[in-house]
């Protein structure tokens, strides 16, 4: 049962399922890769392969990711300077207790002794497995639920704190739908082979883990299977991944009393107490989840919900458990990702510290590996990145002046980070030794309950960050207006300092106008300069951003992958109209540089061609089919084809740096193209 707190709301630039280039950014003379190209494909057909078609017919998936490119690239280069930080950090065997080194270092080091942890085998769970055991009715099993969040685990509510969205200035108690192992509802109910057989697989998870844990064979397999039919009662109740991107359906603030008339079965108040939080409001997200799960801890028998809360707990701890438990969750999820081995366990042991101990690990990081001189470039390409979309929201000739002023005042509102945080987070209760990997996790997952829970009626932090700036991505947050940009991502090929602005603008710019226009996209409009979630659009504008909008949905619903799957508009508009916004945004901004003002020919191209083949060299990614059968249906983000060739299609400016006319495949003609910012 172990559990993700969830802190911010954030739109991210990229989601990874699962992370060779390891040039020395000081040795490094050439930005842009000339034998990655495809010359036998025309760029105005398919800008992607033209761009990136030489790269893929050499390049093969590493087999212990499910995809490989640019951010995965860049994620193997980060984890491999964080490796050499947590080894040296390890052999301090002399460190004071307490600090950065001596906790991180401990950590790593618990995590690399492999053969400690095989030697305690499931013994970590027993404690846990026991109480579940001895519970005796659904109201014994809220209480044991209730208590197991203190401890840093916890299940079935969907329990975090959040900024409220229509008062940003505050925080609020918030619970999600949750309960399901299979990647979203309709999993439980498609009848496709490949979906039939995720389901037998799950089953199939199950049934080892309970083996594992000591159960015969005929009762692991009868508990499996009750388990499946108990989440796909579940599942009824979830909403969709389309349905869960408008934060006004997932917005239901309610008082305790009216909490508890939806769900009297789990006696909030004392749930609540026992979870160490007094709230006197709640934002129930999914109220029907909450309801669902109301009837069916009274109705479905006792022994069906303790065997779905041990999976729960066993499956979550797997992979931090014996090599049995590892390989067992791996073959589970191998069937999501396509991934063929296990990752290498320092691999493993970087992430999770990252993970676990993220400020501790990436101070360590940025005092070794990001610069001012990078922080000062990148505050100057988010300025312009502003001003260029100043001046895009001036010259609109859908918006009326009163949304037009609104829209302004957000976009001079919107607070920029770039690198790391100005302040470090405290981790001085957690407790790290050499010797117990196990219960350095529950440390950590105790601390970061308390961080949560200790928020609640407090004034919102607006300095904290979402991601630890050892990732390799960026986001907008809607509730504190702000554009996030970790130092992770700002290495080549995103961003360097000695590139030529047509591929940093490419690059970390379409990167930098990407999150600008989410404050400005189909969810994010949704949200004012401070952060709530309030209209201040005029009947009239909205009406207008949403006929351009559906235009969007429908170019993405024509798009194909693996033969016959289609992307699905309305699940990707956010991150298409992003992707839209973002390029026109950079590309205005370039047009404001010296460079592309001239007529100098780099590696054989014009400064726009370099802006748009640096800008579709970026997305340069390939999948395995298992990762992209998942992400059609629960990742908001379109293929990476599809995030070059869709907004090139509707850019005239693309249209001209490669003469692209009528015939070509990528051409639409000028009433065709989609454009909102």
């Amino acid at each position: 049962m172990k559990i993700v707190f969830h802190f911010l709301t954030v739109i991210g630039l990229f989601t990874f399922f699962a992370c060779n280039q390891t040039t020395d950014p000081n040795q490094r003379s050439q930005y842009f890769d000339t034998a990655g190209m495809d010359s036998t494909v025309k760029p105005g057909d398919n800008f992607f392969l033209y761009a990136n078609g030489g790269w893929i017919k050499t390049n093969k998936i590493p087999d212990d990711q499910s995809g490989w490119g640019s951010f995965y690239t860049l994620y193997d280069e980060n984890q491999k300077k964080l490796k050499a930080i947590l080894e040296e950090a390890s052999a301090k065997k002399d460190a004071p207790k307490g600090s950065a080194e001596q906790k991180v270092g401990d950590y790593y080091a618990s995590g690399m002794d492999t053969m400690a942890i095989e030697k305690k085998g499931y013994e970590p769970l027993k404690p846990m497995l026991d109480k579940i055991a001895a519970v005796k009715d659904y109201k014994e099993l809220v209480s044991l639920l209730a208590a197991s969040y203190a401890a840093g685990d916890g299940d079935m509510f969907g329990f975090y704190i959040n900024t409220d969205d229509k008062n940003s200035s505050q925080y609020i108690v918030c619970l999600a739908q949750t309960g399901l192992t299979l990647p979203e509802k309709d999993y439980y109910t498609k009848n496709d082979p490949t979906t039939v057989d995720q389901r037998k697989k799950m089953v199939e998870f199950a049934t080892q883990l309970f083996k594992l844990t000591g159960s015969d064979s005929t009762s692991a397999a009868l508990k499996a299977t009750d388990i499946l039919k108990l989440e796909t009662e579940i599942a009824k109740s979830h909403l969709s991944p389309v349905e869960l991107r408008d934060p006004i359906k997932n917005y239901h603030k309610m008082s305790l009393a009216d909490l508890e008339k939806i769900s009297p079965n789990i006696a909030w108040a004392n749930t609540f107490a026992t979870m160490g939080v007094k709230p006197d409001s709640v934002n129930v997200t999914q109220p029907k989840y909450v309801a669902a799960l109301n009837s069916l801890l009274a109705s479905q028998p006792i022994e069906v919900w303790k065997a779905k809360i041990a999976f729960d707990y066993i499956s979550a701890n797997a992979e931090d458990l014996s090599k049995d438990f590892r390989d067992a969750a791996f073959n589970y999820n191998k069937i999501f990702s396509g991934q063929k081995v296990q990752k290498e366990r320092w691999k493993t042991m970087v992430s999770n510290t990252d993970g676990g101990l993220q400020d501790l690990a990436s101070e360590l990081f940025v005092k070794k590996h990001f610069t001012a001189e990078a922080k000062k470039r990148m505050d100057e390409l988010v300025n312009n990145l502003q001003v260029a979309f100043k001046s895009r929201i001036e010259k609109l000739d859908w918006m009326n002046d009163s949304t037009r002023q609104k829209a302004l005042t957000k976009l001079n509102a919107i607070m920029k980070k770039i690198g790391y945080p100005d302040k470090w987070k405290s981790f001085d209760d957690v407790e790290i030794s050499r010797d117990n990997y196990f219960a350095n996790n529950q440390s950590i997952g105790r601390h970061s309950y308390k961080e949560m829970i200790t928020k609640l009626g407090k004034p919102v932090d607006k300095t904290e960050w979402g991601m630890t700036p050892y990732t390799v991505n960026a986001y907008y947050n809607p509730s504190f207006n702000e554009i996030v940009f970790p130092a992770g991502i700002l290495q080549f090929p995103f961003f360097d300092a000695n590139a030529d602005d047509a591929i940093n603008y490419g690059g970390i710019g379409m990167v930098i106008g990407h999150e600008i226009t989410h404050g400005f996209d189909d969810q994010g409009r949704q949200y004012d300069a401070e952060g709530n979630l309030k209209d201040w659009w005029t009947p009239g504008d909205a009406e207008k951003f949403n006929a351009k909008t559906g235009e969007v949905v429908k170019q993405y619903d024509g798009y194909v992958i693996l033969d016959s799957m289609h992307v699905n508009g309305q699940l990707t508009l956010g991150e298409n109209l992003a992707d839209l916004g973002g390029l026109a945004i950079a590309y205005d901004a370039f047009k404001m540089t010296p460079q592309s003002k001239s007529k100098e020919k780099i590696d054989g191209f014009t400064p726009d061609q370099r802006f748009f083949l640096g800008f579709a060299q970026v997305w340069r990614l390939i999948n395995r089919p298992e990762t992209m059968r998942v992400r059609v249906t629960t990742d908001p983000h379109s293929p990476e084809m599809f995030r070059v060739n869709g907004p090139l299609s509707n850019f005239q400016p693309f249209f001209d740096a490669f003469n692209i006319k009528e015939g070509d495949k990528m051409y639409k003609a000028v009433g065709a193209r989609a454009k909102v910012w």
